[in-house]
């Protein structure tokens, strides 16, 4: 039987895709490393898997065929590396002698075996594993703004990671994730979504075997680091509230998760040196051939830059969306030739 674990990320994302990859191969070199990959190569860039830290790619187009253009219109990029999350599941579940499939978010690091949450999978009556945000109460009235509202705004779990069990409670929740996230995985906090994580509120409702990962170890972020003290022995283990670090979620690696982790890891020495060397691990995974910011699906054919305001058009109109099945397209009949003939919107330069 064997485990499989998957990541989504475009190549603006390669860097940190890379470091988690080789992070988990140093502690399951037997699991199957997948790249979900929602984008295509920038010209100049030659990715060879041969040279990769993964196993398998799976390209968003093989996921979704002809429909993938209309589909992708509909989402901003971080919307769109989340929805392919449901289906890809779906897909790696389904592989010969599959046991368990794992997600993990390209900007985690690995730092110690996740074999307890292989065995709490294990166990007879668990199917899908989640980690909360928080696991204890916070005290002052920053932190409850931060991190408690901040759940209940966003989504109690967080859904940098997910596992799941490939037996028939598995199968059934990939299916409806897969169907919600193809539909309404949509950054609109107003209308009660923030792209997965919110529906995976309902996981517990409406699903059995669910089991709440209380390890301190996982999942440790900025958002939790004022529940959770980081310490590194004398030999080198890095620990957690005296459990071992067992993966770290780098998010929003620059001035916002700096300003989060000095907020809430003060004068924490450890929390430092983590972030640094996570820092120099992506420069090192950098590739130059990669431009800064680049998506394939972020621009029409011309090379204009394709604003939010014109993607939310396209997502709300069916008419649209059977109009023009192709929207990255350009020229006279063209679904950005209609857009500036019928509308005050504009591509961006």
């Amino acid at each position: 039987m064997t485990i499989h674990v998957y990541t989504s990320f475009t190549f603006s994302y390669l860097s940190r895709a890379r470091v988690l990859a080789e992070s988990l191969r140093r502690h399951h070199p037997d699991w199957v490393i997948w790249a979900g990959i929602t984008d295509l190569p920038p010209e100049g860039l030659d990715f060879d898997m041969a040279g990769e830290p993964f196993d398998r790619v799976l390209w968003t187009h093989e996921i979704f065929g002809e429909t993938t253009e209309g589909w992708l219109f509909g989402h901003d990029i971080v919307e769109a590396c989340t929805a392919v999350k449901g289906r890809m599941l779906q897909l790696l579940l389904d592989e010969p002698g599959c046991e368990q499939v794992f997600y993990l978010d390209p900007d985690i690091a690995v730092f110690a075996p996740l074999d307890p949450m292989v065995e709490a999978l294990r166990t007879p009556g668990r199917s899908i594993l989640l980690t909360p945000h928080q696991l204890v109460p916070d005290d002052s009235d920053l932190a409850i703004r931060d991190n408690e509202i901040g759940s209940l705004g966003y989504g109690v779990f967080n859904l940098g990671f997910i596992a799941v069990r490939a037996d028939d409670t598995g199968r059934r929740f990939a299916a409806w994730w897969a169907a919600r996230l193809a539909k309404w995985c949509h950054d609109d906090v107003a209308a009660g979504l923030f792209t997965d994580q919110k529906w995976c509120n309902l996981i517990p409702c409406f699903f059995e075997g669910v089991h709440i990962c209380r390890d301190a170890g996982c999942n440790v972020a900025s958002w939790n680091l004022s529940q959770r003290k980081v310490t590194i022995t004398l030999s080198g283990d890095i620990l957690v509230n005296g459990t071992p670090l067992r993966f770290y979620h780098f998010t929003k690696m620059g001035p916002i998760g700096d300003a989060m982790t000095e907020r809430y890891a003060g004068s924490e020495t450890p929390v430092y040196e983590i972030w640094a060397w996570y820092k120099r691990a992506v420069s090192q995974a950098e590739v130059a051939a990669i431009p800064s910011g680049w998506w394939h699906y972020g621009r029409f054919e011309d090379g204009r830059r394709i604003p939010k305001s014109i993607r939310l058009l396209y997502r709300n109109r069916t008419d649209l969306q059977k109009a023009f099945p192709a929207p990255r397209a350009v020229g006279q009949d063209s679904f950005i030739a209609w857009v500036e003939a019928n509308t005050d919107l504009r591509a961006d330069p």
